[in-house]
């Protein structure tokens, strides 16, 4: 076939892939296909926004009117994940907060953040307590012990200065499930905890 005849079919991307490239081979050397290539591929373009769709039956746009309007409860305004992005960035920030509150917390607790409490119990009941690690109590304060059985209130069994190291002999029977803990009181100790334990250790 005549190449100057495929012009028309190379325009409308008609060739086989072998038609293509002996076309492109000759339009390389044809100044008069060039032109009349580029006359054509004008036109193409032109068909493709040329055609004028017909309009919609006026049943099928009634029906997708009544479909959007039933799905618009599920449509999730933009504003919204505005609000809820805000809100996940002051939750961000609230708990960026507990966390630097909760690091001051410790660095000013350093003093009592390094004691440890253990508790010996004999056959009878009777108990001791070993603390170690224990800063002095602040001025105006004691330790005070407590033994909290699992039914019951606390009773205050011992009170202490803090130091280095402190064993404390228990007064009375030491229930075998009972907690062990100390809490920081004003001198002289009190009948009930004021304060949450600083230190706590099952019998």
């Amino acid at each position: 076939m005549d190449p100057h005849d495929l012009t028309a079919a190379y325009a409308l991307d008609a060739l086989d892939p072998d038609e293509a490239e002996a076309y492109e081979r000759h339009l390389s050397q044809c100044e008069e296909c060039r032109e009349q290539l580029a006359e054509l591929n004008e036109s193409a373009a032109a068909l493709a926004f040329g055609a004028v769709a017909p309009a919609p039956p006026t049943r099928l746009r009634t029906s997708i009117l009544d479909a959007a309007a039933a799905e618009r409860s599920n449509v999730v305004p933009l504003l919204r994940r505005r609000w809820v992005a805000r809100g996940l960035a002051v939750a961000a920030a609230a708990v960026a907060c507990i966390v630097v509150g909760l690091a001051v917390s410790l660095s000013q607790s350093t003093k009592t953040q390094y004691a440890s409490m253990s508790v010996s119990r004999d056959a009878s009941g009777k108990a001791t307590i070993h603390v170690t690690g224990l800063s002095a109590a602040p001025r105006g304060k004691t330790y005070e012990a407590w033994v909290i059985p699992t039914e019951g209130a606390p009773r205050p069994v011992a009170l202490f200065p803090g130091g280095t190291s402190t064993t404390a002999r228990l007064p009375g029977r030491v229930p075998q499930d009972a907690v062990v803990a100390v809490t920081v009181e004003r001198a002289g100790g009190v009948d009930k905890p004021t304060q949450n334990p600083i230190l706590s250790t099952p019998t």
